[in-house]
């Protein structure tokens, strides 16, 4: 039995001193990543890749930047009415830029177009409205950005880079968003 305690003290000595090795031993420098490149100047087209949730903002067909995204609680798919937590898909235009949004700045997009307000009457349904691309909430500290999923059929981006899209982007701008 004493064979044993004494084997199982070297053995837990043996996994302490590894341990302190691991955290004290020099760790090989990794290289920051480039710090990302402000977008400036006008765009004039915007495509949204839903399933890869990135947005990026064109001009003259050159693509000039790319953000990370999130979507309405229940992306998938295209929005059918109002309240079913998807972000439409199709190709829209910024119709309205809003500095004083609920959420840190905002561009208005062209939904529901003819065609779904066709398709809604049709199901007898509502087609929903007030889609934008925007920040986080007024509510939350700049620079916070909430996690996943979160807006009710919108796009939503970091309170930076909505700053820089609405400083680039127009009213007529074309934002395609795809599934």
């Amino acid at each position: 039995m004493k064979a044993l305690a004494r084997l199982f003290s070297a053995l837990t000595l043996l996994f302490l001193l590894a341990a302190a090795w691991l955290m004290l031993a020099p760790q090989p420098q990794r290289p920051s990543p480039p710090p990302a490149t402000p977008l400036t100047g006008p765009v004039d087209h915007i495509v949204i890749h839903k399933s890869a949730r990135r947005m990026t903002a064109f001009r003259d067909g050159q693509p000039l930047k790319t953000y990370p995204i999130a979507l309405g609680f229940a992306p998938h798919g295209d929005k059918r009415r109002q309240g079913d937590g998807r972000t439409p898909e199709g190709r829209f235009t910024i119709n309205r830029v809003n500095p004083r949004s609920a959420y840190h700045l905002s561009l208005g997009l062209d939904y529901p177009r003819p065609q779904d307000r066709a398709r809604a009457a049709a199901e007898g349904t509502d087609p929903g409205g007030d889609i934008f691309i925007h920040g986080q909430p007024n509510t939350r500290p700049d620079g916070e950005t909430l996690p996943g999923d979160w807006t009710a059929g919108c796009i939503a981006v970091s309170d930076s880079d909505i700053r820089e899209l609405h400083a680039a982007a127009r009213i007529g701008t074309t934002v395609e968003i795809l599934p």
